[in-house]
């Protein structure tokens, strides 16, 4: 039935209502855009006939998935809401419903956006819907769906997600922003005399987990980590998110981000312990039976998607079993959540095929490790900053002077984005990770990319973060990086269009090629000394992330590693 309708008679059937409901299901995007350009009239009727379209499509599709029909209304919701008011706040039409936002909510929750469909590709600017939950909202869906359990999450300095778990019962209170914790129990936070800490949930961070176990379904609030007096805590890594997106705000702008993330696939012993065993012997782009995480990966693809996200690609990586899951940009701080939220979805559905999923760096030797490229572009005005179609590049003087900050603060960065001491062993010559401070336009061995897609599409690609990064740090590091060298008119020096990898030291040096730390005690000294940095990520998380990085690396250093053993022990 669904492939009956079409976007040009949608507005108007009541007949084929499942067909509708699934056509939104799988064309959000398509619908969304095709509403844009409906008449006055048409949305008049179209939004006359929403309520009944709405009830009747639920009932006539039958889903063994219970969250299905939450999602439904999601995309029937983000539809219509965004054009229930003109430009000048006026209602379109006499519809109100309780999916639809305030004149003030609406205006906070729109982000003007990009839509990236691969290099070269792009599609005209459009407005990025998020969905939004009041109280009431969430209560309700608790009840309807059954939930029995309610993680509030939150994210520690190091990038460990953390998480406080409740009933039901206790939602409201949550909700109210009631719910505390002890903060001295969290590496980083605060000291025993002053612990207690309160989680204020965002409201549209709310999903109910598509797993269930024997105690029933779970869902998730995103947290945001305050005092008891109601300020929020300078340890929060989303707190310092905030504050880039805040700096941001005020020079005009708004930040769009699109991860890559790259994980390993193992294989369990009999204990259910991670070995560093490989599924399956596949290369790049490989598919089954040669891929043999194909399974699990498609899996963790769906389940992402019931959970709101947009997957644009999934594919084997160059590494015996690594893997590569794309999803959609979003508005950074949307970005920063997905991260975690992607990384716990990996885990677990990794688990429930028997394998371990893995984010660390480089967990073998001899083979590629995992990166997570950031791609990065601003808008202001509901155009792309870093858009000029008259230069060599397509790139604006923002986009340069953004380069330029980057590139200046790298060094300082590198704790943030690359944060442990596995970290540097991925960031080596040889292995398509970016070791040279450089950047171009044309190919992959600088440390910033410049993707080929240009227009609305045009974005930074910064190479060398790795997903063992905290997020939220290893973002706003990257803006605040960027708007610094726009702030100050910065130029960065010509592209590197050659490969920087065939280049003698000598020659690096004779064109001002500067490298990364090449160790995480290099990465240390590089942040502490940086004033730059400690600016960007406030006292607290500067004094508390540099101590916890000063104890990994002397404990690293002082180890007796099995390489030493095998090198040394017969010999001397």
């Amino acid at each position: 039935m669904s492939r009956k309708i079409t976007l040009a008679n949608i507005h108007t059937s009541k007949k084929t209502c499942n067909g509708i409901c699934l056509y939104i299901a799988r064309n959000r995007s398509k619908i969304i855009a095709h509403f844009q350009h409906l008449s006055v009239q048409k949305l008049w009727f179209t939004v006359k006939n929403f309520k009944l379209l709405l009830k009747t499509s639920l009932k006539m599709l039958k889903s063994p998935n219970p969250s299905l029909k939450i999602r439904l209304k999601e995309l029937f919701c983000a539809a219509f809401r965004s054009f229930s008011r003109t430009a000048d706040g006026e209602k379109l039409f006499p519809f109100t419903g309780r999916f639809l936002l305030t004149k003030a909510r609406r205006n906070d929750r729109l982000k003007d956006g990009l839509n990236v469909v691969g290099d070269g590709q792009t599609e005209k600017p459009k407005r990025t819907v998020f969905m939004s939950y009041s109280k009431e909202d969430i209560l309700r869906i608790a009840k309807e769906e059954d939930v029995k359990f309610i993680c509030l999450q939150f994210t520690d300095i190091l990038g460990m997600l953390k998480s406080v778990s409740i009933t039901r019962s206790q939602l409201e209170k949550a909700l109210s922003n009631r719910c505390c914790f002890d903060g001295s129990s969290i590496d980083g936070f605060v000291r025993i005399e002053e612990s207690d800490m309160c989680l204020h949930p965002d409201l549209d961070s709310f999903v109910v987990l598509p797993w269930e176990n024997e105690s029933g379904k779970t869902a998730r609030l995103i947290c945001d980590v305050y005092f008891t007096d109601g300020t929020p805590f300078e340890g929060d890594p989303r707190h310092v998110l905030k504050r880039a997106i805040k700096k941001a705000g005020e020079m005009g702008f708004t930040c769009n981000v699109g991860p890559e993330c790259e994980f390993f696939l193992f294989r369990q012993d009999e204990k259910g312990r991670p070995t560093t065993y490989c599924h399956d012997t596949g290369g790049y782009f490989d598919l089954g039976p040669i891929d043999r995480g194909e399974d699990c990966r498609k899996d963790i693809c769906l389940t992402l998607e019931s959970m709101g996200f947009e997957i644009e690609a999934s594919h084997h990586e160059n590494a015996k079993g690594q893997h590569e899951i794309d999803f959609k940009y979003d508005e950074v701080l949307r970005t920063a959540d997905n991260v975690m939220t992607f990384k716990l979805v990996v885990k677990n559905l990794a688990n429930r095929h028997g394998l371990y999923a893995t984010f660390m760096p480089k967990p073998v030797f001899g083979e590629c490790g995992s990166g997570m490229h950031t791609n990065i572009s601003l808008f202001k005005d509901e155009k792309n900053a870093f858009y000029d179609e008259n230069d060599e590049y397509g790139l604006s003087k923002t986009a340069y002077s953004f380069i330029a900050g980057m590139m200046e603060h790298i060094e300082s960065m590198t704790l943030l984005t690359n944060p442990i001491v596995n970290s540097y062993k991925r960031l080596v010559p040889g292995y398509e990770a970016p070791v040279y401070i450089a950047w171009s336009a044309k190919n992959r061995s600088p440390l910033i990319r410049i993707p080929s897609a240009k227009g609305t599409a045009t974005r930074v690609e910064l190479r060398n973060p790795d997903p063992a990064a905290n997020p939220y740090l290893e973002m706003a590091a990257s803006i605040f990086a960027g708007l610094d060298g726009i702030e100050r008119g910065l130029t960065p020096p010509p592209a590197k269009d050659s490969n920087i990898f065939s280049l003698t030291e000598e020659e690096r040096k004779s064109e001002g090629i500067g490298s990364l730390p090449k160790t995480l005690g290099e990465a240390i000294a590089a942040f502490e000394k940086s004033d730059f940095m400690r600016e960007c990520m406030g006292e607290h998380i500067f004094k508390k992330y540099s101590a916890a990085k000063r104890e990994e690396w002397k404990e690293y250093s002082t180890r007796v590693s099995q390489w030493e053993i095998e090198k040394y022990l017969g010999k001397y």
